[in-house]
Formats: structure tokens, sequence, C-alpha cells
């Protein structure tokens, strides 16, 4: 019987991915734009103010909002990208784009380009636009869209954008959502992929990361996965996993050696692996905001290797401790 699998993290992977490779982005899902771009002009991200101007959080699958302003190619004009990654379907997604445009405009008084990234697993669903009116005065916003679906899988693995491979993480956190193995398998091609682009070492370890926050396994296998990726940079002579990493995950690797003796070896090993990602948590979480209270080194020795992903991929964001552990 297949192994249930976690909930797959999307919103996280897609914000790296997108501050890591930007253009790759434009030029992947909206080519058309991304020529009328001037791409001298050092792209400058502004999604950390949406919250300032009364963003909270979204309904209805939506796991990315970014802000982004640029400079036209022509006009010299800068303006504003408002891009949405959206994974379910939402009757209220148009009115919401209409909304945000109008409430960007009036705090920074620059045009606003909307974007919408649809992830979500209906092929029927193409929103595009949101209008009302009355007597005579119509209020409305068209935006440009990409469906994720609309990708070839065959043309995605030749393509070397690594928007393409996000793209393949994406669809496959989806199709095999329920069935542990089929996604380790897929997550393992896709890490191999990496050395075959060509890229640079800073992009395939960015890359590496979001494949491997996005597509979320059971405890068994991502252990498995993260000793074939310790195999796969031998033969690569390339670190995907930092030595801080495997230094922890080799110290929980020899804990879980020692519980299997009293507690079976699959509990033992597991929960070696659970200690060491919470010693390496508390390492990052000192490393970023100081020592850490009492209480806050007793929620990591309980918690979960669920939480504990969970409470890494919220450092990527978050300003405090206070907003990691919310």
């Amino acid at each position: 019987m297949p192994t249930a699998l976690p909930p797959a993290r999307y919103d996280a992977p897609w914000k790296a991915a997108l501050r890591h490779a930007f253009p790759a982005f434009m030029a992947f899902y909206f080519p058309a734009l991304y020529a009328q771009i001037d791409w001298s002009q050092r792209p400058r991200f502004r999604d950390k103010e949406l919250a300032q101007i009364g963003f909270g959080d979204a309904p209805g699958g939506m796991v990315a909002d970014m802000l982004v302003e640029v400079c036209l190619r022509d006009s010299a004009e800068r303006v504003l990208l408002h891009i949405e990654v959206q994974s379910q379907f939402d009757a209220s997604l148009p009115e919401r784009m209409f909304d945000y445009s109008v409430r960007i405009f009036g705090e920074y008084r620059l045009h606003v380009a909307s974007l919408v990234l649809l992830a979500d697993e209906d092929p029927g669903w193409r929103p595009q636009d949101f209008h009302v009116g009355a007597l005579g005065t119509v209020l409305g916003i068209s935006f440009a869209t990409a469906k994720l679906l609309d990708y070839d899988e065959g043309e995605l693995f030749a393509a070397n954008n690594p928007f393409a491979l996000v793209t393949l993480a994406h669809l496959s956190s989806q199709r095999e959502r329920h069935d542990a193995d089929a996604l380790l398998a897929s997550k393992l091609r896709l890490t191999r992929l990496l050395y075959e682009r060509g890229w640079s070492k800073r992009r395939i370890i960015a890359m590496f990361k979001v494949i491997n926050w996005m597509m979320v396994l059971p405890e068994p296998q991502q252990a498995r996965y993260w000793h074939a990726v310790l195999k796969l940079e031998k033969e690569r002579k390339m670190e995907l996993i930092t030595p801080l990493e495997q230094w922890f995950m080799d110290k929980g690797w020899k804990k879980g050696v020692q519980h299997g003796l009293e507690q079976g070896h699959e509990k033992g090993r597991m929960e070696g692996w659970r200690e060491g990602a919470a010693e390496l948590l508390a390492r990052q979480l000192t490393q970023r905001f100081g020592p850490l209270p009492q209480a806050i080194r007793k929620r990591l020795d309980r918690a979960s290797m669920e939480q504990l992903e969970a409470w890494s991929d919220a450092i990527l964001e978050a300003q405090s401790l206070k907003e990691v552990f919310e």
C-alpha cells in the first residue's frame, strides 16, 4: 500500500526560486513581458512591503505573492510587477487581483502589471480579468496568466531554464502526492538533472534546495533521499549539503544506531535523524537571532520532523523568533 505523504510545501520554494532567478522566471512564463524590461537595471523586490499596506494571508491556495520593481526598456519608466502563484482553484482570485492592483497603485503611485501563474490541477480554469460597472462607468483589470499544466513534460526535461525544473517539481508533487516511493523516484531524477544543465554551483545548490523543500517526503523516504544525495555528491564532486548539515546527519545516524538497539532499527534511525535536525535548526536559529530561550529549545526537543522542517522554511522570511514559530 502506498505510503501517505505529508502536505507539499510550495510557498517558500517558489519565493526562493523567484528571488534567485527572477529574469529566468519572466523569460520562461511571460516571454513577451520579459522582452519589454530593461534587465541592465537590477529588479528591486518590494514584497516585504505588502504586509505594511494590509495584505494578509490570502485564501484559496495562493502560495506566493511577490512585488518587484523593474524598469521598462523603451520608456525607462519604472513599474511594479505584482506576481501571484496560485496552486488551487479560487473563484475570488480575479477580484482579489483587482483589489491588490488598486491598493498597490494607491500606495506607490506607479503603474502596476499583474501576473498570475496558475499552478492548480484544473485545466479549464483560466481567469484573466475582473470588471464591474454601472451607469456607463466600468472598473476592472485584465491580467497576464501562465498555466503549469500547459507545459509538455518532455520539453520541460529538455529545457535549460531553472523554472522548467521548478515546474516539474510542482507538477510531480501534485501528481504523486499519494505515493511516497513514486515521489522519491521523481525527486531523485530531478536532483540528478541538476548536474546535466551546465549551471553554476550557486544555481545548482539553489535549485537543489527548492526541489528538496517542495517535494516533501515521509521520513523513511527522505532518509533514503539524503543517502542518495551524499552518493551523488561524491560522484559529481560537488557539495549540495553543507558540511554542517552533513555533520548533523552523520551525528543523527550514529544516534539512530544507538537508539535502534533499544527501539528497533527503523524507529531508532528516524529518532536519530530528528534529533540531528533539531540540533541543526537550533544552530541556524542562534546564528540568525542570537541565544535561544530555554522555552524554544524545549519546543525543538519535542518537535516532530514535520514541525522542524516547517520552522526551517520559516527562517527564510522571518524577521524574529516569534515569526518563525507562528
